[in-house]
Parts: C-alpha cells; structure tokens; sequence
C-alpha cells in the first residue's frame, strides 16, 4: 500500500521524498514497479477507481459506512475495513467544515399552535407529517433566503422556494409546490418554528383550505424541528460553506441541482436504511 501511494503521488512529490516519508527504500519502490502486479493488487487499484468516482459523484459527502453501503448497492464484493483502509491510505476524506450544533433550548410560553410532534420523529406513512423551515445563504449579491417543506417519513424535499428576501411568498411558494407535487389527505401535520411567515393569517388560511394541521416548536427550541435543522446543516457543509457564489442566480442553480438532483434522488441517508429518499418512497409505492 505504500509503494502504490508513492505511484499515485510521484508527479507531486520526488520519489526519494516520499519514500522517506514512508519509511521504504527507493530501490524496493522502483523494484516493486517492475513486479507484475498481483490479483489483489489488481482488485485494490479497480475498488479504488470506484470509491474515487463516488467519493466525486457524492459531493464528498459520504464517509466509510455510506461508501461501503454503496459500493454494496452496487453488487461489488468488498469490506468495510478494506474501504476504510483505501480511503485513509490515499486520502479520501469527508468534505466538512463546520458541525451541526442546535441552538439553545430556551424555555418559554406555549407556542401560537401545539407541538404535536414532541420530538417524535418517526412516522409510518408518507404524507403524514411535514416539516418546514427557513435558512439564508450568503452569494456577494447579498442573501438568498431558502423555504424547504420535508416529508417526514422519506426526508425527501417536497416543497422549495428561493427568494432575494424573506417575505410571505417564501413560505407560501413553498408550501403551494408541496400541495400540488403530493396533493395530500386532511389531517397532515404541518410542523414548524413559530417564525413570522408561519403564523401569518394568509398561511394559516391555505394549511386550513387543504386540511393541514399546524404544529410549531417551542419557542427558541431548535431541538423540536431537528430534523429541517439537519437538512440544512448537510446542505451548507456539503455545498454552501465550499463555493463562493458571485450571483444569487448561481446560488439558486447551484441549490436546484443538489436537492432536486442529489438529495433527493440520489444521497444515501441512514435513517432511511441507507437509500435516497427518492428509493425509499419507490420501496413503498409511493406515487
């Protein structure tokens, strides 16, 4: 494995200095170049091609567990210890900058409409529970504010919206792409933080026209809405925090693409049994 790291690495870095490094004699390296090369030898360089293509095909998201899920997925015959052992070798790591960390559990008055979630996360149908929220992401034109609606049973994105400002058609051209894309049954929860522009009269009026029942967290209590925290905490460490959008136009396009694209269709997710959202709503014969 050293000897085939100073192979990938020799038009970086001098032969000579990377044997150093790794504590192996130049003249076993450049020996070990004029071996044939062995059957497992031949296995490891074509599984690595392969965690390489999905390293690049998954933003750098996945970390050893998803990649062997994947790998599997993909009826290729493999460890989880040789995958771990080929990424850390050469170098393959999970693109992260910044933790998800959940902001103060603040305790205060009862919310303008009960939690009826109760941090109970898990639902058995589709279209049972949404959840929603808002977040900002910053281009050098100024903010791009983003309304996403989940549904909790796949977390796959059932409603967006993307707008230069934070106002009522934010939330609401979110919440109408959700209507129209999954036409739901009265009695869907719709769960939320007490954010102004999900307690409005306009936006009570259309969860109430279609039947929707409103939830909302406790006030300041992010813990209550952890799951749209989640999403957006892997957006921005997956996408945001690594691009310097010139336009809000790149922004938007850029944040199309890997939710409509990638989150949705195609992310592994863990809660999900290591499937896409989309693959899991498939497995239920969900429409």
């Amino acid at each position: 494995m050293r000897y085939q790291f100073i192979a990938d690495h020799q038009r970086e870095h001098r032969v000579g200095a990377l044997c150093r490094a790794l504590q192996v004699s130049t003249s076993g390296f450049y020996g070990w170049t004029h071996r044939p090369e062995s059957g497992r030898a031949q296995a490891n360089r074509q599984l690595l091609g392969r965690i390489r293509a999905l390293h690049a095909e998954a933003r750098e998201a996945y970390g050893i567990i998803k990649t062997w899920r994947a790998l599997k997925a993909e009826g290729l015959r493999c460890g989880r210890n040789r995958v771990a052992r080929l990424r850390r070798v050469h170098g393959i790591e999970t693109r992260r900058m910044r933790r998800f960390r959940l902001a103060y559990a603040a305790r205060q008055s009862a919310p303008p409409a009960a939690n009826l979630l109760e941090r109970d996360f898990h639902v058995d149908a589709p279209d049972r529970v949404w959840v929603a929220d808002i977040t900002f992401i910053p281009t050098r034109e100024g903010w791009l504010h983003l309304a996403v609606l989940l549904d909790l049973y796949s977390r796959r994105v059932v409603g967006w919206a993307m707008h230069e400002k934070q106002n009522r058609q934010l939330a609401t051209e979110a919440l109408v792409m959700a209507l129209e894309r999954r036409q739901p049954t009265a009695g869907l929860i719709h769960h939320s933080d007490q954010g102004m522009l999900y307690a409005t009269a306009s936006y009570r009026q259309i969860l109430t026209a279609h039947g929707l029942i409103p939830s909302m967290s406790r006030k300041g209590d992010c813990y209550d809405n952890a799951v749209a925290e989640s999403f957006f905490s892997g957006l921005k460490n997956e996408l945001i925090w690594h691009r310097d959008f010139r336009t809000r136009e790149e922004a938007r396009s850029a944040i199309f693409e890997w939710i409509e694209v990638f989150y949705n269709r195609q992310r592994l997710h863990q809660t999900l049994e290591y499937v896409s959202p989309a693959h899991y709503e498939e497995q239920a014969d969900v429409a």
